[in-house]
């Protein structure tokens, strides 16, 4: 059997104002090619489907095209809730996506064993099980380890998640026993590679789950919410599948793709290159070496390229600022768009502290960004500066759990 493993579609995401529906169409066409070509028969989608937990229609339009798109294939689709997904919203047509040979985990279920979900193989016969696992929410990892008290919560949190995989694997045995196994799960492993537009979790990441407690049991563990393809150290082939798409300037050197397994020779997974539907391009420097530099650019892809623009200087200079706006304002080049400028004046954060939120526009902050700068204006000590950090954390996983829910 074929497997196709890829996860963080983020649909509906917007880079700096900027929609990629435009982007996420071709990688579906590009997708749909390469899995008639490859003749995969499962196709595994490990989380974050949407960007947002309420998406908007165009998200839900392009959500449930590709799925018509992948479904015609003749291939069985599993998919698994992330951190950005709302579970109810996911679950909602499960019913009737099943009719399409589409099985949707948005949510932990009441019983773990509803998670495992049985492959056949074009010839009928049994071929795998899959262990779809969603992102583990607080409840979710309660219910694991009930009646297990922790002196932490970060403990409990690994401890939680561990005894998820732990179950799984066991209602495999004991329901399929012999068979091999798949799991899939939405999760913060320790030891990878991040970028800066994966939202921290449980407990701003500080609860990373050591890819050993995977143990030796499952055949591959097909891993979601880290964007940058790669391994993970542990006993059994485990990989972050990455993104399909860029979906962040520190993404941009990215080389993004799809992971293929044919059991036939084993589950150490191939991977396929994703073709860049447009460059992103990031341009720093003094003034002048902006502008040298933005002449030097040249469109790529089918769609506009899109460029960040960062002038560096030594010392605070508000001329320059203009100057930097006025460059950015009456730049015009086909295929090319600035979508984003700041101005970094190293002597200037050194003295004040306060080009932090004159020069970058707040929505392009993240929470923990802000936090750490108002933090600095504080002389707290070591252990009550990382007990404030952890309630700040707890808050905004707290708020993001509401906005899923």
């Amino acid at each position: 059997m074929k497997i196709l493993h890829t996860a963080d579609w983020h649909i509906g995401k917007k880079l700096h104002k900027h929609y990629l529906h435009a982007d996420f169409e071709l990688f579906i066409n590009w997708l749909t090619g390469i899995m008639r070509d490859e003749k995969i028969e499962l196709l595994l989608i490990s989380g974050d489907v949407f960007d947002l937990a309420n998406p908007s229609a165009e998200a839900r339009r392009q959500y449930y095209l590709a799925l018509k798109k992948l479904s015609q294939l003749n291939c069985k689709i599993i998919i698994t809730g992330g951190n950005h997904d709302s579970p109810s919203m996911l679950d909602a047509p499960r019913e009737i996506l099943e009719a399409l040979n589409v099985h949707i985990i948005g949510g932990m279920p009441q019983e773990l064993s509803d998670c495992l979900i049985p492959v056949n193989n074009k010839q009928g016969e049994l071929e795998l099980v899959v262990a779809a696992i969603p992102f583990l929410r607080d409840s979710d990892i309660r219910s694991a380890e009930e009646g297990v008290v922790y002196d932490n919560r970060i403990e409990a949190i690994r401890k939680g998640i561990e005894a998820t995989f732990t179950q799984a694997e066991v209602l495999c045995k004991q329901n399929f026993p012999g068979l091999p196994a798949v799991a899939m799960g939405h999760l913060y492993a320790a030891g990878i590679e991040s970028s800066d537009s994966e939202r921290d979790i449980q407990i701003g990441n500080q609860a990373a789950f050591q890819a050993s407690q995977f143990g030796d049991y499952f055949s591959y563990v097909a891993l979601g919410h880290i964007h940058k393809p790669q391994r993970v150290t542990a006993a059994i082939p485990t990989f972050y599948s990455g993104s399909p798409l860029p979906l962040s300037f520190s993404e941009r050197k990215d080389e993004k793709r799809v992971l293929v397994l044919d059991t036939a020779t084993g589950f150490g997974p191939t991977s396929i290159g994703i073709p860049a539907f447009r460059k992103l391009n990031k341009v720093s420097g003094s003034l002048d070496e902006i502008k040298a530099k933005l002449s030097n650019l040249t469109a790529e892809g089918d769609l506009i390229n899109l460029i960040e623009v960062e002038l560096l200087e030594e010392n605070f200079d508000a001329n320059l600022i203009n100057q930097l706006d006025d460059l950015v304002t009456s730049f015009e080049e086909p295929q090319l768009e600035i979508v984003k400028h700041r101005a970094t004046f190293k002597n200037r954060l050194k003295e004040t502290g306060q080009l932090f939120a004159t020069h970058q526009h707040l929505e392009d902050l993240k929470p923990q960004e802000v936090f750490e700068k108002m933090l600095e204006q504080h002389s707290y000590d070591a252990e009550t500066k990382a007990q404030v950090t952890q309630a700040f954390q707890e808050i905004v996983e707290q708020i993001h759990t509401l906005d899923h829910a």
